[in-house]
């Protein structure tokens, strides 16, 4: 399989037993390890929450680069970012933050959506950028607390 180029179409694509090894196979860097469950452990623990687990593999093209895992309560209209992660081979290309896109996409698609917020660490590298510009900090966990505000104008 040819490698994707920076320019690839970014998909969210559901994880099917046909496509599960390929992303299980999906690692991030060494040093960014302890920044994120592997991706074994979050479908698990999707399929013990199927109520608000809304997951999916990150795809350039064909190729699978990354994974994502949304917390999706239909009873509240905010979304958490549970889950998020690029292969290391394919950092740096931009395929990251189209994954976002395609998940901001879909969040504005849910009726009635007024946030998604994510739980990040401090680490170089993990920073999601929000579109609304709104930060706030919590030093003592050292995470940072981002939303975008998704509703409709």
């Amino acid at each position: 399989m040819a490698h994707p180029t920076k320019d690839a179409r970014i998909t969210l694509r559901e994880v099917t037993k046909e496509t599960l090894r390929d992303v299980l196979m999906l690692k991030v860097a060494p040093e960014q390890e302890r920044f994120v469950a592997t991706n074994a452990v979050s479908i698990a623990q999707a399929h013990f929450h199927p109520e608000v687990a809304w997951f999916r593999a990150i795809y350039a093209d064909e190729t699978p680069v990354g994974f994502l895992m949304l917390h999706d309560d239909p009873g509240k209209p905010e979304y958490h970012l549970w889950r998020f992660m690029i292969d290391k081979r394919f950092q740096k290309l931009g395929y990251g933050r189209r994954a976002l896109d395609r998940l901001l996409d879909h969040v504005r698609e849910r009726p009635g959506t007024t946030a998604l917020t994510s739980h990040m660490s401090r680490a170089r590298g993990a920073r999601l950028r929000s579109t609304s510009g709104s930060a706030s900090r919590t030093p003592a966990r050292r995470t940072r607390t981002e939303s975008c505000s998704c509703g409709s104008s």
